[in-house]
């Protein structure tokens, strides 16, 4: 071989190599591999061809002199039965003097590429992840592609094909890194730092009640200012979550973020809070509830234990978890005093909305001496 042409080879390949596992965009490195292959095999156009699912091969990039391309081959489809086609399942190159009458050609040449006669492909990939063909041309008349030629070819898409395989895993583990991170932060977000603005809320709330007639009208309206902005930060924060966990605005998810742990968070939450552990009763499993109806169920159990600890002065709270075939039923009941009449029912209003928003139903029955008892229940 070609000393010089040995080392173009070589740092062709390291090119790619390097481009490759850079992290570029395969879109970007594809035209340098089939820019390199046509240099390589002085070929008059240089084409990489990708295989779909149904065997057929789809023209990726291409380079070649204005003067011979007359049309743009990107885009073009070839037939599974075609000479490249082949050369793609199958590993093995395919020589041709001239592809448009050799017998194992000329039938799936396409209009594009009539202007050509010889014609060489290789196997572009590994043996295991065979990505398609590399195929190279040259005007009808001109020299046919010599042995050498076809080696160093062959030798090239395999090494530019193992390249880009191996940027794929890669970029893949690069992604999975990036999930977990999102996933991870969104975790912290939503088990710390939620919990710890509605802990102050709480207390706030709590203390508000406690100085009840006790604090001039300026500095009341502060104190309430402050629980209501840290209600819109729990919202946002959440808000936060979700765009982290899925940030594709269509993006569905089959396995939301575990609701039993929520729900235990909550209540685990509301115990410090009252000063003794709520009862947690849970039947079936919520694991395969919808993201949209878990989202809502833990907004309204929040809302819920939030009256409870705001208002009840209850000894004894249980909370109810249950999931069958057809609803999700969520269930608080405390043994306090019932609902003030001087209290909003804001709280009340926004449970209602978020059922009827899921086409279900949220009932509230309350009296000085058994206590509130709240069930909240969507259809699935």
């Amino acid at each position: 071989m070609d000393p010089s042409l040995a080392r173009r080879a070589l740092a062709a390949s390291t090119e790619i190599t390097s481009a490759a596992l850079a992290g570029d965009d395969p879109d970007a490195v594809l035209p340098l591999v089939v820019r390199s292959a046509a240099a390589l095999a002085e070929a008059d156009l240089g084409l990489v061809m990708v295989r779909g699912e149904d065997g057929r091969l789809t023209v990726e990039a291409a380079h070649g002199e204005p003067a011979v391309l007359d049309e743009d081959p990107v885009g073009t489809v070839l037939s599974a039965r075609s000479a490249a086609a082949r050369v793609a399942r199958s590993g093995v190159p395919v020589v041709a003097d001239d592809f448009t009458v050799d017998p194992r050609t000329a039938p799936f040449v396409p209009r594009v590429l009539r202007g050509y006669g010889p014609f060489a492909v290789a196997p572009f990939g590994t043996r295991e992840r065979r990505l398609g063909a590399l195929a190279v041309y040259r005007r009808r008349g001109a020299a046919p592609f010599t042995p050498v030629t076809v080696d160093v070819l062959t030798s090239f898409a395999a090494q530019a094909g193992l390249a880009l395989v191996l940027a794929e895993g890669s970029t893949a583990r690069q992604r999975v890194a990036v999930y977990e991170e999102r996933e991870r932060i969104a975790r912290d977000l939503h088990d710390v730092i939620i919990q710890r603005l509605y802990a102050a809320g709480m207390q706030l709330d709590l203390l508000d009640r406690k100085l009840t007639g006790r604090l001039a009208e300026p500095e009341a309206a502060r104190l309430a200012e402050a629980v209501d902005q840290l209600d819109q930060t729990i919202a946002e924060v959440r808000a936060t979550v979700r765009a982290l966990r899925y940030p594709d605005p269509g993006e569905s998810s089959p396995a939301p973020a575990d609701l039993l742990d929520s729900v235990r968070s909550e209540v685990r939450t509301a115990g410090e809070l009252l000063g003794f552990a709520p009862t947690l009763e849970a039947h079936g499993d919520p694991a395969g509830v919808p993201v949209d109806l878990a989202d809502h169920a833990r907004a309204a159990l929040r809302e819920a234990l939030s009256n409870v600890v705001r208002h009840s002065g209850a000894r004894a709270v249980t909370v109810e978890l249950r999931r069958d075939e057809t609803a999700l039923l969520l269930r608080v009941v405390d043994d306090g005093c019932g609902i003030p009449s001087d209290v909003t029912r804001r709280g009340l209003r926004h449970l209602e909305e978020r059922a009827a928003s899921v086409g279900g139903r949220c009932e509230v029955t309350s009296s000085a001496s058994t206590g509130t008892t709240v069930t909240w229940r969507v259809p699935l």
